[in-house]
């Protein structure tokens, strides 16, 4: 076996692990809802302590949280491959893409893929998920929308987001909605978000650990289109439930508990694909 790829706890490649492991568990839980073959290649390659994660995977909150990140992939793959119906030659964008396979699991043959992250992110990518034909790894950060003018969005673009922008306040995601509206004539993104209950609960810990007080700043949404249509008149938004609004949860190893959960996610914490398109 080559030379495994140690990554260090407490540093920024180790928010890598848990959606990698969460999909790696899903694939082997729940085969009929989600499919990551690369998860467990990847898992191999890495060096790094697995026992928190595996301590932890047999209790159904633990489950549940996997859950969530492979259904919010499986609805954004399913936006991503409905734009490019319509757009076949367009970039496929992802934004915070970490170990994120999905824009190759979305490729159509002609369509071109980007991956954007922090140059930390990008060198464990370029190790690990190299760049294949018809792709480029970029490391940038997001919110220097400079990274915009490397994108060749002449066949249109779908830019998709999965758990990113819960770390960004408001006025960054609009900056990043807004510098696409005025390069792009047409496109699309997408990305998961919830209400300001789901997104303390989702940040807790990172939060108490940078001591952040003011954790109303940080993105959340209840209602997409109130809340984000008035952001620019010449946008569309439109949102659905992200646990049960696309695709039903169901088969086996679903439990009635995890029905319960994806009710409450999707009604109470407002857990949802928001769509924005020009």
């Amino acid at each position: 076996m080559a030379e495994q790829l140690k990554i260090e706890q407490n540093s920024v490649q180790e928010t890598l692990i848990i959606p990698l492991y969460a999909r790696w568990m899903c694939t082997e839980k729940f085969p009929h809802l989600f499919q990551d073959e690369t998860a467990g290649e990847l898992m191999q390659k890495i060096d790094y302590d697995w026992s928190k994660q595996e301590k932890q995977a047999g209790s159904a909150m633990y489950q549940f949280g996997a859950l969530e990140i492979a259904m919010r992939q499986k609805d954004l793959a399913y936006e991503v491959s409905d734009y490019l119906k319509s757009h076949p030659t367009a970039a496929v964008v992802n934004l915070g893409c970490g170990l994120d396979p999905s824009g190759r699991s979305c490729d159509n043959g002609t369509c071109k893929i980007y991956n954007i992250d922090l140059p930390d992110v990008i060198a464990v990518r370029n190790q690990l998920l190299p760049a294949g034909d018809r792709e480029e790894n970029i490391a940038a950060d997001l919110n220097d929308t400079a990274w915009l003018d490397r994108i060749d969005a002449t066949g249109g673009a779908v830019f998709y987001a999965a758990g990113v922008f819960y770390y960004f306040q408001t006025p960054q995601v609009r900056a990043l909605v807004d510098a696409m509206a005025a390069r792009f004539p047409q496109f699309r993104l997408v990305f998961d978000a919830c209400g300001p209950t789901g997104v303390k609960m989702m940040l807790k810990t990172w939060i108490k650990s940078a001591e952040i007080k003011d954790v109303n700043a940080y993105f959340s949404v209840s209602d997409a289109v109130a809340e984000l249509g008035p952001w620019n008149p010449a946008l569309t938004v439109s949102s659905k439930p992200y646990m049960q609004g696309y695709f039903p949860l169901e088969g086996a190893g679903i439990t009635k508990f995890h029905r319960f959960l994806a009710r409450i996610g999707d009604k109470k914490m407002c857990m949802q694909i928001v769509k924005i398109e020009k």
